[in-house]
């Protein structure tokens, strides 16, 4: 059975179809600039990466030329062997704690929550409707970020504000990024052979989270009401004192959408290093001896183990820490900086073990006191997997 999982932005649309159980990639791309003018896709098929020029007004004519792709590489015959179609939507609210089927009222509730997700929750809805259009007869799902966080405890995710702004405006705790935190914690316990476990997954990329997950349930995560809580990231400043919005709009009179785009787009480490949001070019600039990058690097570090330390702490204990995502997945110096401050819990590196990029492989030492993983995320497996089980229904 064939199912497409689908990842949707303002302007692109990414794209991975699976032949299923078997969760054999048959075809994956990304469609790029759609709307903006100068729009182009790339294809993978067998191992064979092609890059295309065409001009996209909206998605989908994303679609129909992701299905002309599909038929003349012989990948269907006919779009109904299509059977499910997976979409990522970043914000499902306290609506959803699981993927669902689309209907109106999925649809409308999804578009409700923009307001929470302004950057993603839309282009998603654009995307859906569009999956619609060019593939009527596939089953649509919501793959939901937010619904492996539901699971958390009212005293972790409620803040300690008035409750009517939570009961009148949903302010509280949602996370982020929770289709990779599962993947990873099911992949975790797979490779435990067991599913009592303390795990604390670090999805850290340009955008990152740490997640504590007892027993495959996540109890608490870094990210907030938005994803800029929690950790330093790229251009995101993660934990601040509130209070200093307040004071800088009065100081330089900026407006409350100035600011909103400082602390998402203008802070983190490209604010730090006043190099580069990319850690890698943070890594390259720590290597030359800029002071900026080496103190970005120990801020991004200090708050990661901040989390972990945390968690450990909250679980009472902790099985496994994992490192996924673009910097977890592949920074070898980043890693052993992380491990190296854990020192005080019993983590030990094992640096042979640890050099290592995009490979799933145990990294800590034997006698190390908590087992450190690489495990690469695929959120677009997730996605294929939990439609599989819906369109089986």
């Amino acid at each position: 059975m064939k199912i497409l999982s689908v990842n949707a932005g303002s302007s692109s649309l990414k794209f991975q179809l699976y032949e299923m159980p078997e969760e054999r990639v048959l075809i994956s791309g990304n469609f790029e600039r759609i709307g903006v003018g100068n729009s182009f896709y790339t294809i993978k098929l067998n191992g064979e990466k092609i890059r295309k020029e065409l001009e996209l007004d909206n998605h989908e004519q994303a679609f129909k030329a992701l299905v002309n792709e599909l038929k003349e590489n012989n990948v269907v015959e006919s779009l109904d062997e299509i059977k499910g179609i997976g979409h990522r939507i970043v914000q499902g609210g306290d609506y959803f704690d699981k993927t669902v089927v689309i209907d109106d009222e999925v649809l409308s509730k999804i578009d409700e929550l923009s307001k929470l997700a302004p950057l993603h929750n839309p282009a998603a809805v654009t995307g859906i409707k569009a999956a619609i259009d060019v593939f009527p007869s596939a089953l649509q799902t919501a793959v939901f970020d937010t619904a492996f966080h539901q699971t958390m405890p009212k005293e972790n995710y409620l803040y300690a504000l008035p409750m009517k702004w939570y009961t009148d405006y949903k302010v509280r705790r949602y996370g982020a990024h929770g289709t990779s935190h599962k993947y990873i914690s099911n992949r975790m316990n797979e490779i435990l052979g067991r599913t009592d476990t303390k795990l604390i997954t670090c999805h850290i990329g340009n955008g990152a989270s740490i997640s504590a997950v007892v027993n495959g349930k996540c109890v608490n995560t870094s990210m907030g009401l938005t994803p800029n809580a929690g950790l330093i990231m790229g251009t995101r400043c993660g934990d601040i004192d509130a209070s200093i919005i307040p004071y800088i709009m009065e100081k330089t009179n900026m407006t409350p959408k100035e600011i909103d785009n400082v602390i998402n787009k203008e802070s983190g480490l490209l604010a730090i290093s006043m190099r580069s949001s990319d850690s890698r070019d943070v890594e390259a600039g720590i290597n030359e001896g800029d002071e900026n990058c080496i103190l970005a690097q120990r801020m991004y570090v200090r708050r990661i183990v901040d989390y972990i330390a945390k968690y450990y702490v909250e679980m009472e204990g902790c099985d496994a820490i994992i490192f996924t995502a673009g910097v977890g997945e592949n920074s070898i110096t980043t890693r052993k900086a992380i491990i190296e401050k854990l020192g005080i819990l019993g983590v030990k590196l094992d640096e042979e073990a640890n050099n290592l990029r995009g490979e799933e492989k145990l990294i800590s030492a034997k006698d190390s006191k908590i087992a450190c993983y690489v495990i690469p995320t695929d959120e677009e497996l997730m996605i294929a997997r939990d439609t599989l089980a819906l369109v089986n229904e």
